[in-house]
């Protein structure tokens, strides 16, 4: 299958799964089950009617409000509908149609629900992270990275940021980083294997760091700002999908 009905297909299933990414944002945080009650207003309880549940389109037809309470409803929704829909044809224009797209699209769906929470809440679920190590491991049996980097990555990627965090603790007398991150990696070393990993660690320590002097010289204050790093793992490792291992094989090839 390829041309104009692929891509429809492939955005509209990125439309869909956005929709229930949101729920997960939404539930997941709060110890809700995500498949029960279906979605309803967050202000008023009201169960949400048919069209007011087709991704984007529902959000611009009822003006961004409830159609009960008119109470506002967050804009993340349909950006969060948009951008899966967006990040499911990337994968898609680098994959085409093979098994791998499948695996690389329930990891991108991973990235985007844990992208958001961590940004919100400063969170990062293990009822996904843990089930991702797994699911990537298992996953690595069949397709790329292949078992042997995904092991790797797993032990690299957890280890890393574990060594790293267990270091600030000793010298600051403090937690500096959170277990969550640390599962996050290694799941993310799950799926794409050790070397992407260690791209998506510099891309998101990178973007952190020019993030955190940026509120620093704009907020005035100290060094004590609570960086959301899974939200930035997880665009690293997104972008990683696509630029990991040509970047890796350039830097090869100097040596």
């Amino acid at each position: 299958m390829t041309g104009p009905i692929a891509v429809g297909l492939v955005a509209a299933l990125g439309l869909a799964i956005g929709s229930f990414l949101n729920v997960c944002i939404y539930r997941l945080p709060r110890g809700e089950s995500v498949v029960s009650p279906p979605s309803r207003c967050p202000s008023c309880g009201r169960g949400l009617r048919w069209f007011e549940n087709v991704p984007v389109v529902g959000y611009v037809l009822l003006g961004g409000r409830c159609g009960t309470c008119r109470a506002a409803v967050s804009p993340m929704y349909p950006i969060v509908e948009g951008g899966t829909a967006v990040v499911f044809l990337l994968q898609y224009w680098q994959l085409g149609w093979q098994p791998l797209l499948g695996v690389r699209l329930l990891f991108a769906a991973a990235m985007i629900v844990l992208f958001v929470i961590d940004l919100q809440h400063r969170i990062l679920p293990n009822v996904i992270t843990l089930p991702g190590v797994v699911i990537g491991v298992a996953a690595s049996f069949f397709f790329d990275p292949g078992w042997r980097a995904a092991l790797i990555g797993v032990a690299v990627g957890g280890g890393a940021l574990w060594a790293v965090g267990e270091a600030y603790f000793r010298i600051r007398g403090e937690e500096g980083m959170g277990m969550g991150d640390v599962k996050m990696l290694a799941m993310i070393g799950a799926f794409l294997g050790w070397q992407p990993m260690l791209v998506t660690l510099l891309i998101a320590s990178l973007s952190g760091s020019l993030f955190g002097v940026g509120m620093m010289l704009v907020q005035r204050g100290g060094m004590r700002y609570a960086l959301p790093l899974g939200s930035f793992l997880a665009a690293a490792a997104l972008i990683a999908t696509h630029v990991g291992q040509p970047l890796v094989e350039w830097y090869g090839a100097f040596y």
